[in-house]
């Protein structure tokens, strides 16, 4: 049974061995995004002096409003409880775009997006650098190669545990020993049999909760181990028969002969008109003001509140919601009054209202703070060096095999 493992371990390891390095490695690097962003850029995540007052929020819109071009609006804002820290506006594109602003001064400080050496990590770490396809289809290939390798990890892994597990129990102290004065084989050895024993368990977690976002069979499965279904976006749910709804509804129209790029006459000018008289912000942000002071006095565990066009969310943090790094309070305002007409709290919400949360936060380790962030950036970084240290034992071996032979010829 050993040596069947052995070389199931082998076998797996040496064709995905390479992908399993980019992806912990990236993981790693993607642990502490945030600190590095703010760290290298330190003078666009704080402001230039904590003041009395600050500026109201319909002024910091408008102010931003007037810098943004008209195909892009403002689309809520994210006030943090550091007084240090500058606000979030949320912009309607790109994806997850921000811009920072001084909430004391109104100065633009930059833009809160993803920093292009962290954009390309992300890809790397999720897609190995997979691009959309044109017809909008989504990211297959990467995403494919990159859950395949995974799963090949969990079984990796594993194998690895069966070969490393003594043959007597008395022998376990020896086996958790990493030889460090006997050359430079047996400590590539120790490191890759024992390190990785110490380091299995925060890896196969980081597998686990992965590999939810490479399959969706996987991912119902997962989440149906816990008793929670996964919501289908209708959507991106195919239509019946295959290919994109809209595409079919338009099948049988007579086709269009105009050139590429040229709209019908007089569309061109009016998809113009209604792209500049379309307003930069909610119609709501008149009242944001009011609604985070409401929703801050609910509460003083959050540390940051967002606010959109008809809700408010408190962000609670791992330490206030016993893990969940994603944990929020809900509020919903009306939209002429600003009044809060409707409270979701964390502490209420079901498992599979939270659960999606979870997985994240299991995932990059904050379910602990800091102190559980450091130990998956460890294990991961040290995850990146196994097929190193596997590759070196491999070719070593493999060069003492053909050594051998020569002689005996």
């Amino acid at each position: 049974m050993r040596k069947l493992f052995k070389r199931l371990h082998l076998w797996l390891s040496l064709p995905f061995g390479l992908i399993i390095l980019t992806t912990c490695l990236t993981g790693a690097l993607l642990v502490f995004e945030q600190e590095l962003t703010q760290l290298a850029f330190p003078s666009r995540y704080t402001v230039r002096q904590v003041r009395a007052e600050k500026l109201p929020l319909q002024t910091l819109v408008d102010r931003a409003a007037m810098t943004l071009p008209d195909s892009v609006s403002i689309t809520g804002v994210t006030i943090p409880s550091d007084p240090k820290r500058p606000y979030t506006l949320g912009l309607s594109k790109p994806r997850k775009a921000g811009l920072l602003i001084d909430p004391y001064t109104g100065e633009i400080k930059g833009r809160s997006d993803r920093t292009p050496f962290y954009s390309v990590v992300f890809r790397l770490h999720r897609w190995l650098l997979d691009n959309m396809k044109p017809a909008g289809e989504g990211i297959f290939w990467g995403r494919i190669i990159v859950g395949t390798s995974t799963l090949l990890f969990i079984f990796v892994l594993i194998s690895g545990l069966v070969i490393w597990w003594p043959r007597k129990l008395k022998d376990l102290r020896k086996q958790l020993r990493i030889s460090l004065h006997h050359g430079r084989h047996r400590l590539f050895y120790g490191l890759h049999a024992v390190g990785g024993v110490y380091v299995s368990l925060l890896l196969l977690i980081a597998a686990l909760t992965g590999l939810t976002w490479s399959f969706e069979w996987y991912r119902t499965g997962f989440y149906g181990l816990f008793g929670v279904s996964v919501e289908k976006k209708g959507k991106d749910a195919p239509a019946k028969g295959g290919g994109k709804p809209e595409a079919r509804a338009d099948k049988d129209k007579p086709a269009d002969k105009r050139p590429e790029g040229q709209a019908p006459r007089g569309e061109g000018r009016e998809r113009e008109r209604k792209r500049k008289d379309k307003p930069k912000a909610p119609k709501t942000y008149l009242l944001w003001d009011q609604v985070y002071r409401e929703v801050a006095t609910r509460s003083n565990a959050y540390h940051e509140i967002n606010i959109s066009e008809d809700e408010a969310r408190g962000m609670l943090g791992s330490l206030n919601s016993a893990g969940n790094n994603q944990a929020a309070d809900t509020y919903h305002f009306d939209a002429e009054t600003g009044a809060i007409t409707k409270v979701k709290l964390y502490k209420d919400a079901k498992l599979e209202k939270t659960f999606k949360g979870w997985i994240y936060t299991v995932h990059t380790g904050a379910w602990g703070g800091f102190v559980t962030r450091l130990l998956a950036f460890l294990a991961a970084l040290f995850g990146a060096s196994l097929p190193l240290t596997g590759y070196y034992l491999f070719i070593k071996r493999k060069l003492a095999q053909r050594r051998k032979k020569a002689k005996k010829a």
